[in-house]
Order: C-alpha cells, then sequence, then structure tokens
C-alpha cells in the first residue's frame, strides 16, 4: 500500500512539472492552484483529477471554459449515459449540480446557471426510475433559489424548467414533497409590477405558467388533495383572476391586448388574460365533488373584494367560465354558493344585489342547457352561446329547488321592503325626493332581475317539479282575507302587497311558459286553481290580466293563442289552422268539477270597471282557448248560457257600468260567438252572428271590437233595448242548435253565477274588515213593545184575506223551481246548493259565536260610577223572545 501511495505522489509531481512554462504567468499561476486545491480537497485519493469520482468529472466537462459557448452535446451524452447506465448516481448529481448553481448565483455568471439548469432539464426527461426522487428534491431546490432572485430572466428561466418538470408523470407518488412555496412564490409572479411593460408581461405569464404546472402535477395526485385547501386556492384563483381582470380593464379602457390564438399558439402564450383563463378553466375541470366549495368562495371573495358586481360584467364572465368548465353534476354546488353570498349581501346597495342575482340567472341558465366543457375562446365576452343540444341531467335533486325559490322570494320581499322606504316612510306624507325615486328606480332593477331568474329557474324544470314550483309560488301571493304565514301584508301595506302580488303572478307566467301538461286537473289542481281565481276578483285590473295570461300557458297546449291574438271579429277561422285534438275523458271530468268555477269568474272579472281594451282581448282568448281545448257538447252549451248572459248584464247594466265597459262587453260577446260559430260549423248559427254584426256594422258600430276599442271611439248615451236585431237571440241560437249533439233547452235557462264568500274575501278591505263586526246591543237602546206592535185596521184584514196574488206567485216560483231542476247542469245545481249551505254555515256560526259571548241581558247589568257594568249571563238563564225558540 505504502509503494502504491508513493507512485501516485510521484505521478502527480510529475504531472504538475509538466504544465507549459511558454503561458502567460497569469494562467500558469492559475492552473497550478487550481490542481494544487484539488490536490488539498482530494487527499490521498483525490488529489488529481483521474482520481476525482467520475460524476464529478462529468459534470464539470458539459461546462465549457467560455458559458457563451453552451452546453457541451457530447459530454452532455456521456452524462445523461452515466446517469442512465447508474441510476444511484443520480442523487450525488444533482446535489452537486446544485451546489454548482448556488455558487454560480451568487457569483453572477449566469451564462453557467443556464449551462446548469439545460443539463438538468436533460437529465430529468432522459432519467425515469425510482432513484429520481431524490434528485427531484435536488432540482426544486435549484428552481427554489432561481425563483428567489430578483432578476427576471432567472425567474422566467426557474418557471420553464418547473413547467417541464411538472409534465413528466411520475411511476409513484411522492409522499413527503409539498408545493407551498411554489404556489406562493409564483402567485406572487402574477402580481408583477414592473416597471417595464414587457418585462411585466414576461414575468406574468411565467407565474401563470408555473401555477398551471403545479395545478397538473397536484391535482391529479390524491396525496396532494392539500392543494384544494383555502390556504392554497385563496393565492391560486385570485392570481388567475387578476389577470383576467386586467385584461378586461384594458379593454374598457382601449388598449387593445394581445390577440387569443385557438390551440394556445405563441400568441395564447404571451398572453397574460388567456393563459390565466385556460388555466383557471383547468383548474376548475379537475374540480372534484368535495372541492367545489373552496373553488367557487375566492371568486366570490375577489369580486367583493375589487367591487366587480356594479358592473357585473367580468362577473359573469367569471361564472360562465366556472359553469362551462366544471363537471354537470356540480352545478347545484355553485348556485348554492352564489345563493348564500346573496344572503351575505342582502344589506348592500340594489346595484350590487341586482348585480349577483344577474349572475345567479346566468349560471342557472348554463346549468339548465347541461352543457359541460368549455366554451370557446371567441365566446368570453359574447352574451348568447351556441350550444350542442345535450340531454340536461336532473341538477335539482332534493331540497334544492325549494331552496332556491325560498331565497329569491325572500330578496324580492326584502327588496320591496326597501323600495317602500319601511315603515317611518309609509307613515309619512312626506313627497319623495330625487334620491329616493332613483332609489326606488334601483330596487325595481333587483326585483326584475329576480323574476327573471324565478321564471327562468322554474321554465327549465322537468314538469313534474313544475307544478310543484307553481304550487310553491302561488302559496307566496299574498291574498286578502287568507292567512299568508311568509309575508306580512301589515307591514308592507297595500301598495306593498300589490307590488308582490304582480311580481309573484310575473314570475308564475315565466315559470308555466312552455307548460305541457297531457291533463288539466294535474295541471290546475284545486289548491292551485282556488287562490288563483280568488286573485282574480282583486279590483285591479294589472292583476287580473296576470291571472288571464296564466290560464292561457296552462290550459293552451298547442300554442294557439298566438293566432288568436287581439280580440277582432274573425273572417275565417278554418285560414288560422288551429290544432286541436279530441278532449279526453279527464278533462272532461275536470270541466264537470270546475267548469262553473270558470264561468263564474269570466262573468265576474267581464263587469269590473276598470277593464281596459287589454282585459277584454285576454278574456275573448280564454274563451278561445277554452273552446279549443276543452270544449265538448255540453261546454259549448255553457259557454253560449255565459255569453248571453254577459249580454243581458251589458243591457240591463244593474251594476251601473261605464257605458264603455257595457259596449267592451257586447263586442266581447260578439266576437267569441262569431269564433264559436266557425267552430263548431253550424251554418246556422254563423247565419245569425252574421246578421246581427252586419246590422250592428249599420246601427251600432260601437258594439262591434272593431270600433270600440279604438282610440276616441264615439260612444251613445243609452243602449236601446226594444232593438232586438242588434242582440244575439236565445231563442233563435236554441233553432240553430236543435238537433242530435246538443241540449238546446238548456240555453232557455239563464246562466247566474252564485255568490260565495270568495267575493268578499278579494275586495280591497281585508276579510277582517269585512265580516269581523261586533255589535253591542244595549237594553236602554231596545225600542219599547208597544211600539214593535203592528195597528191592525180593515185593509190589514183584507189583505190578510185576499191571497189569489199571493198563490199565483207561489206557483209561478214552484214552476221556475222544478224547470231550473230538470234542465240545469248538475254542476250548477250543485253550485246553488253548496252557496245555500254556506249560508246557513255561516249564520249558525254566528249563532255559535253569540252562544259563546252572550250578550249582556238586563239581570247583568250594575252600575258603578254612573257607568253600566255587564255582566256575562249563562245560557241557560238566558230569556230569549219567542220566535227565537222553536
Amino acid at each position: 500500500m505504502s509503494v502504491l501511495c508513493a507512485r501516485v505522489r510521484r505521478g502527480v509531481l510529475r504531472r504538475y512539472r509538466q504544465v507549459p512554462r511558454t503561458e502567460a504567468d497569469g494562467t500558469f499561476n492559475l492552473r497550478r492552484n487550481t490542481t494544487r486545491t484539488s490536490l488539498i480537497q482530494s487527499g490521498v485519493c483525490g488529489c488529481c483529477g483521474p482520481l476525482r469520482p467520475r460524476y464529478k468529472r462529468l459534470v464539470d466537462n458539459i461546462f465549457p471554459e467560455d458559458p457563451k459557448d453552451g452546453l457541451s452535446k457530447s459530454d452532455m451524452e456521456k452524462l445523461t449515459f452515466y446517469a442512465v447506465s447508474a441510476p444511484e448516481k443520480l442523487d450525488r448529481i444533482g446535489a452537486y449540480l446544485a451546489e454548482k448553481l448556488s455558487r454560480d448565483v451568487v457569483r453572477h455568471r449566469y451564462g453557467n446557471v443556464v449551462i446548469a439548469m439545460e443539463a438538468l432539464d436533460q437529465l430529468l426527461m432522459a432519467c425515469h426510475s425510482q432513484s429520481i426522487k431524490p434528485f427531484v428534491e435536488s432540482f426544486l431546490h435549484m428552481v427554489a433559489k432561481l425563483l428567489e432572485s430578483k432578476e427576471p430572466d432567472l425567474q422566467v428561466l426557474g418557471t420553464n424548467s418547473f413547467v417541464k418538470f411538472a409534465n413528466i408523470e411520475e411511476d409513484t407518488p411522492s409522499y413527503h414533497r409539498r408545493y407551498d412555496f411554489f404556489v406562493s412564490q409564483f402567485s406572487a409572479m402574477c402580481h408583477s409590477t414592473h416597471e417595464d411593460p414587457e418585462t411585466r408581461t414576461r414575468i406574468r405569464v411565467a407565474g401563470i405558467k408555473g401555477l398551471q404546472g403545479v395545478v397538473r402535477k397536484t391535482v391529479n395526485d390524491e396525496l396532494q388533495a392539500i392543494i384544494w385547501e383555502p390556504q392554497h386556492m385563496d393565492k391560486l384563483i385570485p392570481s388567475m383572476l387578476f389577470n383576467m381582470q386586467d385584461s378586461e380593464d384594458m379593454d374598457r379602457s382601449g388598449h387593445p391586448s394581445s390577440p387569443m390564438a385557438p390551440g394556445g399558439g405563441p400568441e395564447l402564450e404571451e398572453n397574460p388574460a388567456a393563459l390565466a383563463e385556460s388555466c383557471f378553466r383547468e383548474l376548475l375541470g379537475r374540480a372534484a365533488y368535495g372541492n367545489m366549495n373552496n373553488a367557487v368562495r375566492p371568486v366570490l371573495v375577489h369580486l367583493d373584494n375589487h367591487h366587480l358586481w356594479d358592473p357585473n360584467e367580468f362577473a359573469v364572465s367569471c361564472f360562465r367560465i366556472i359553469m362551462y368548465s366544471i363537471q354537470a353534476q356540480h352545478s347545484h354546488h355553485v348556485i348554492q354558493q352564489v345563493l348564500c353570498h346573496l344572503d351575505t349581501h342582502q344589506k348592500d346597495t340594489p346595484r350590487v344585489r341586482a348585480g349577483i342575482v344577474q349572475v345567479l340567472l346566468e349560471t342557472v341558465a348554463i346549468a339548465a342547457k347541461g352543457s359541460v366543457g368549455m366554451i370557446p375562446e371567441s365566446s368570453k365576452k359574447s352574451d348568447t352561446f351556441e350550444v350542442e343540444s345535450v340531454t340536461p341531467p336532473n341538477l335539482w335533486l332534493g331540497p334544492t329547488v325549494l331552496e332556491v325559490f325560498n331565497t329569491l322570494l325572500k330578496h324580492l320581499r326584502l327588496s320591496v321592503d326597501f323600495e317602500l322606504g319601511g315603515d317611518s316612510r309609509r307613515n309619512s306624507a312626506i313627497s319623495m325626493s330625487s334620491g329616493q325615486r332613483g332609489k326606488e328606480s334601483e330596487e325595481r332593477y333587483v326585483q326584475n332581475a329576480i323574476i327573471q331568474t324565478i321564471g327562468f329557474f322554474g321554465g327549465n324544470l322537468p314538469d313534474y317539479q313544475r307544478a310543484e314550483v307553481m304550487m310553491f309560488i302561488m302559496g307566496k301571493v299574498p291574498v286578502y282575507g287568507t292567512p299568508c304565514h311568509t309575508l306580512d301584508n301589515v307591514k308592507i301595506g297595500h301598495q306593498g302587497t300589490k307590488r308582490i302580488q304582480t311580481m309573484l303572478l310575473s314570475s308564475l307566467i315565466m315559470v308555466t311558459s312552455g307548460f305541457k301538461s297531457k291533463s288539466m286537473s294535474a295541471a290546475l289542481p284545486s289548491t292551485f286553481l282556488d287562490p288563483l281565481f280568488s286573485i282574480s276578483l282583486i279590483e285591479d285590473s294589472e292583476l287580473r290580466q296576470l291571472v288571464l295570461e296564466i290560464l292561457h300557458n296552462i290550459i293552451d297546449r298547442y300554442d294557439n293563442r298566438a293566432k288568436l291574438r287581439g280580440i277582432r271579429i274573425i273572417p275565417n277561422v278554418a285560414a288560422l289552422k288551429i290544432k286541436r285534438e279530441k278532449i279526453s275523458k279527464q278533462d272532461v271530468a275536470f270541466m264537470k268539477k270546475h267548469g262553473q268555477q270558470l264561468y263564474r269568474h269570466i262573468y265576474l272579472g267581464c263587469k269590473e270597471e276598470d277593464n281596459n281594451h287589454k282585459n277584454f282581448e285576454l278574456i275573448f282568448t280564454t274563451l278561445a282557448v277554452l273552446t279549443i281545448e276543452l270544449a265538448n257538447e255540453e261546454v259549448v252549451i255553457d259557454l253560449i248560457r255565459l255569453a248571453l248572459a254577459l249580454q243581458d248584464m251589458a243591457a240591463v247594466n244593474e251594476e251601473n257600468l261605464p257605458m264603455w265597459t257595457r259596449c267592451g262587453i257586447m263586442a266581447l260577446v260578439a266576437a267569441y260567438l262569431n269564433f264559436l260559430s266557425q267552430m263548431i260549423a253550424n251554418s246556422a248559427f254563423c247565419q245569425h252572428v252574421s246578421k246581427v254584426m252586419e246590422l250592428r256594422t249599420l246601427d251600432a258600430p260601437y258594439l262591434l271590437p272593431e270600433h270600440i276599442f279604438r282610440d276616441k271611439c264615439p260612444l251613445p248615451e243609452i243602449l236601446e233595448k226594444e232593438d232586438m236585431q242588434l242582440y244575439f237571440q236565445t231563442s233563435q241560437l236554441s233553432e240553430c242548435l236543435a238537433g242530435p249533439g246538443y241540449n238546446s233547452e238548456r240555453l232557455s235557462i239563464p246562466y247566474v253565477p252564485q255568490v260565495t264568500d270568495e267575493d268578499r274575501l278579494t275586495r280591497r278591505k281585508s276579510f277582517v274588515d269585512t265580516i269581523s263586526l261586533q255589535v253591542d246591543i244595549m237594553p236602554s237602546y231596545l225600542p219599547d213593545k208597544s211600539q214593535l206592535a203592528e195597528e191592525i185596521t180593515f185593509e190589514t184584514l183584507k189583505k190578510a184575506i185576499d191571497t189569489t196574488g199571493l198563490e199565483e206567485q207561489e206557483r209561478e216560483k214552484r214552476r221556475q223551481l222544478m224547470e231550473k231542476f230538470q234542465k240545469a247542469p248538475f254542476e250548477e245545481i250543485a253550485a246553488h246548493c253548496e252557496s245555500k249551505a254556506n249560508m246557513l254555515h255561516d249564520k249558525l256560526a254566528q249563532i255559535f259565536e253569540l252562544t259563546i259571548r252572550p250578550p249582556p241581558s238586563p239581570s247583568g247589568v250594575n252600575l258603578t260610577s254612573g257607568h253600566p257594568q255587564h255582566q256575562s249571563v249563562p245560557v241557560y238563564e238566558m230569556k230569549f223572545p219567542d220566535l227565537c225558540v222553536y
């Protein structure tokens, strides 16, 4: 061994003496110092180059004397072959390269730094084995050194190396590797504020690419689920949105941004906004079910911090990207997040709330289409989308549907309350200032946005869920005289109640639009039809119009009402090409059950004094749609009886209606009977209707719709009842319909709607104001019994004996009653009996109330301080008049 060491020592000294003496002194001294230093560092076995570890010699050889020459390709191939052949040396190669790179960074030898990173990249791409794990740690350490540098070129260099590393698919997962530093550093680069615009763009692009690399490296690794935690999402997503927002600001200020190349060309790579959007889509596309909330929440926070809800173009654009990027089954998570965010901003300005509601509308609209994947770049700022038609998934499961509507209706109520300004403003008579009017107009903006969202959300539900939503909204509509547990009508007053009724009915119109039901019984159950008809009796023409439009949407299953638009005399109904089918048994049963209710509300709606042209037009459409969809022979007779009853009401004018309303009813009857006669294809019926209209055209044009509904139509002072040729005659219509199919004898029975408690409940006075009256009967106010006795005279006795006239009247009443029960339809008889039963029930309820709280009797009166004090007397001790006891 000693001999071997001596030989080695002599060989080293020989090489040391053989250094050429002809070189310059500086070069000669440098090489001698380098050799001496290597001798000292290597010890006995490493005192010279040939005895240094091979991996070090191979690493040293890749660095040329002049860094401008770049990486030595032949030496790099030798190093790569050695690393592949001896993978156990990879960790040492990486450590040695990291040592050299750290030294070069400190000494500002950036050429060698570039060569070292290029060598690391090639080793990473060439080596795929278990031993690459320690090498990766050295690599990431070197990348971190570059990112910590203040030089933009080094930061970009480190980012590019990290992106190459992120694209490598490792065979085994890493249990200990973390990317917290890289997330923070890349996020900081995304917010670069460098003075030079080009340098700032380069740094931001590098930061976005780095974040994209982190996303690709971690989201598919189950062991790296920590990347979805809030502390990382709060850095990742705002960094992307910041660059997307910066591009939007530049576009609005008039500075053109870099063009977007489809497919990710060089223009896309140099555009921070386009690259950030691409990364944002990729991140959302990889989000799993449990990570959606953490991914959406930072977006909402960013929009709040930068006040991007008003205007909300960028917010809408962001959520379009979100909805088109996530998986379709996760859409309800986004909708739920926006709803919760709306709750937290319920006290913000109307513009902010309207912006959030519009974003909610956009998310619902996209979710309803059932589209997945990304939208093209060109449609990022477009207001409309061309989406392939796919089957929408069932996104509305469980309580989510009603929760959405409940939240929206709550904010609708809050908006109405804010618009009215609270109790103090309602109770004061101070005139509104311009600022208050502006606030009201902004609140209307919020309300319209909420209505559109409700309508669009409900309109895209399946039919069975849409019916439930219709019932839910109908239950929220406040109706006078009925309990409404969700809306406090006392606080919002009459004006607020009307506003809420109008908006909820408007939303119902949107929900019912396009609703197709095979059975009317399923589409219009009693629980929905009764409150809807109650609203139709309110003395407000706008609300009645909304009710009729809702009925049109539900009853008209073949979209015929567009052909019937406008109340007019249709010369040829066959030219309209109306679609209809034979009425089903279910619809026949529906008309037998609810037909009289429909006729009654049409009749009562016609005699409202505040009716206008649109009201009569909608009533005509209602009658026509009923004829098309639900009319069999029996219903046709009932509709004719209803039309004749309307004609008699306008002619007799017991309601003291205005002349314009009476003429409008006459014109309505003429337009409908003309339509009905052609629908049933009865030639005699058509001739009679045509004859009446010809006479009206000559003598009374104000009884035709083309004249009365025209502006400034001259009105008559009275309607002449004697000129029977101007009116449709019951007898002639009976002759026209005589024959098989129609029971024309029923036309002789006039239609009379039955009055129920519903008429009282729906007027302007509330239920309490109408029937909850208490009357105190004082003994001192009772008249004397002697005053009640009628004076008996000869004339009185004569009238009592002469009963001839009374008998004739009684026989006439009995005859009419028997005829009515023989010829009237069962539904009308049942309604008549039901009304009597209701009246009897009301009387009994009043009697029971008196027995529970009996009025004071004379025996229960005590005088205290000159004032009578009444005491309750038991029922069995009360003295009733003889006429009350039987």
